[in-house]
């Protein structure tokens, strides 16, 4: 930081004893001042390797700060940014050890906290910024690099441009909204009342070349590339974000390829490397998805893959099946991580959201999985932030002090007498195995290839604590109980949940 009071007073000095050396010393401080003033901090802390990337020895899980990092996280909403009282919520995230949020670049907020700038007659400037809300933006990004929390940063989400609850008719982007171009030099329409689906919004067709396309998008394309490029220029400074082009879209790749080129292009010009995907609404077909495929054969646009959609419609084994086809493919060819920004369940909202608990189930599956990432959809389709996303989060954290998971992948074929959807395990067999109860049960667990003991430990995932004083009660020949801890190799062993609820149990070779 220049001292600008100790500077005047020391050049006022000069400028009367050494006018000469004076003009030197002026020289120097002004190139100092511009080289400062034209670094923002956070180039200067930030080193490459330390940002957000694929882990460098199994690029399936994420790294930061040259750490391998399991993301999870519960938010209590999308456009994470607009948040009251954001910082508290940062914090309870982190206590519970949650590291992960996600953040539309929401523009369906009331008029007030729209990205552009309101005037006072009613309608938008589309050439100024609203600065509430970019500077909440940056306040986003900033509280939580401090806090070691990943954003995954969507940047368009097609539920923003949709007549539904009058979001179009209060947008800026409608030409009736503002001062910068009309219907007529747009093709806009005053309403779009199709289902977002169906594709119909020319909005999202402005490049050339699509479906849609007429060249007097091309204003509206100009617009959109600022406003990307303006989000960058905050973004771009932290290594704690992630880029995912759209919200569950049914859009043609090119959309999204459009805008990976751009973000990679301006990231490329700061010296900066950055991940990039796009999130396509038929993930759940699994096998039978059109526009998913896409992702599958091309990591140079689609860096790791959002498969989020296949957490909902979907129940127990189908929705295990689903899942790990999808990570399967996904990392066919070049390994990459496997995102979910949300996972449904809470509502019972016709597209399968099914309840609360369905919410935990899938979160588990999507860990034991492979998955890189899971966070709580928000209310009031996900736990959001609830108590069982909290328990959730907390159990996880408390299995990684025994067991990484990419330290172990999924052995189905390891249980025996396994009813559908009760328990699923996955293991480095010999070593390590992880047993997800999804509410009580009773599995046979093969050890027959490995002799000797194995020490069990119990997770609550309905409270997320390790509970120590329950073992397996077995009788002894008098009829009383004694404490078993231990699971014997070279058999089949039975291994029952202690309760009701969700459990996981953590079997090591002693």
């Amino acid at each position: 930081m220049i001292n600008h009071e100790y500077y005047s007073v020391l050049i006022l000095n000069l400028i009367i004893m050494k006018p000469t050396v004076t003009i030197t010393i002026l020289i120097f401080l002004i190139f100092k001042s511009v080289i400062l003033i034209s670094q923002n901090p956070m180039d200067l802390e930030i080193k490459n390797e330390d940002r957000i990337q694929p882990w460098s020895e199994d690029p399936r899980y994420w790294q930061y700060k040259g750490k391998p990092v399991l993301l999870l996280g519960g938010s209590n909403t999308d456009h994470l940014f607009l948040a009251e009282r954001l910082l508290e919520h940062l914090d309870e995230m982190k206590e519970v050890g949650a590291n992960y949020v996600r953040n539309t670049m929401s523009q369906r907020e009331e008029k007030e906290l729209k990205a552009h700038l309101l005037l006072d007659e009613g309608k938008f400037d589309m050439d100024r910024w609203n600065p509430e809300y970019w500077k909440r933006f940056e306040n986003m990004l900033r509280w939580t690099s401090d806090r070691d929390i990943i954003v995954q940063i969507e940047v368009w989400d097609r539920f923003d441009y949709w007549h539904y609850s009058d979001i179009w008719k209060t947008s800026p982007w409608n030409p009736g909204c503002n001062i910068n171009y009309s219907y007529e030099m747009t093709s806009l329409d005053r309403e779009y009342t199709a289902n977002p689906n169906d594709d119909k919004h020319p909005f999202f067709h402005a490049i050339p070349g699509m479906l849609l396309y007429n060249p007097k998008l091309d204003i509206i394309r100009k617009y959109q590339e600022a406003f990307v490029q303006k989000m960058l220029s905050y973004s771009l400074n932290y290594g704690n974000v992630l880029y995912c082009m759209n919200n569950e879209t049914s859009t043609p790749a090119v959309w999204g390829k459009y805008w990976i080129d751009l973000i990679k292009s301006k990231a490329a010009e700061k010296g900066v490397t950055v991940f990039t995907t796009d999130m396509f609404n038929d993930t759940y077909k699994g096998k039978n998805a059109k526009d998913t495929h896409v992702i599958f054969g091309d990591p140079d646009y689609y860096m790791f893959a959002d498969i989020s959609q296949v957490n909902g419609r979907h129940f127990g084994n189908d929705h295990w099946d689903i899942l790990t086809w999808l990570i399967s493919k996904v990392n066919k060819g070049k390994q990459r991580p496997c995102n979910h920004t949300k996972i449904y369940g809470g509502g019972y909202q016709p597209f399968g959201t099914g309840g609360l608990e369905d919410g935990v189930e899938r979160f588990w599956r999507n860990i034991l999985a492979g998955s890189a990432s899971s966070r709580f959809h928000r209310p009031t389709s996900g736990n959001g932030l609830n108590e069982r996303a909290k328990a959730c989060i907390r159990a996880a954290r408390l299995l990684e002090n025994d067991v990484k998971l990419w330290e172990v992948e999924p052995h189905m074929e390891l249980l025996k007498d396994r009813e559908s959807n009760e328990a699923y395990l996955v293991a480095k067999p010999g070593e390590k195995y992880v047993l997800y109860f999804t509410n009580g049960g009773s599995v046979g667990l093969d050890l027959r290839k490995y002799a000797g003991s194995y020490q069990l430990k119990w997770i609550s995932i309905t409270e997320g604590i390790m509970v120590r004083d329950i073992v397996r009660p077995i009788p002894d020949p008098a009829g009383k109980y004694i404490d078993e801890i231990a699971l014997q190799g070279g058999t089949v062993d039975t291994v029952s949940a202690p309760y009701r609820g969700g459990w996981v149990a953590v079997i090591l070779k002693e």
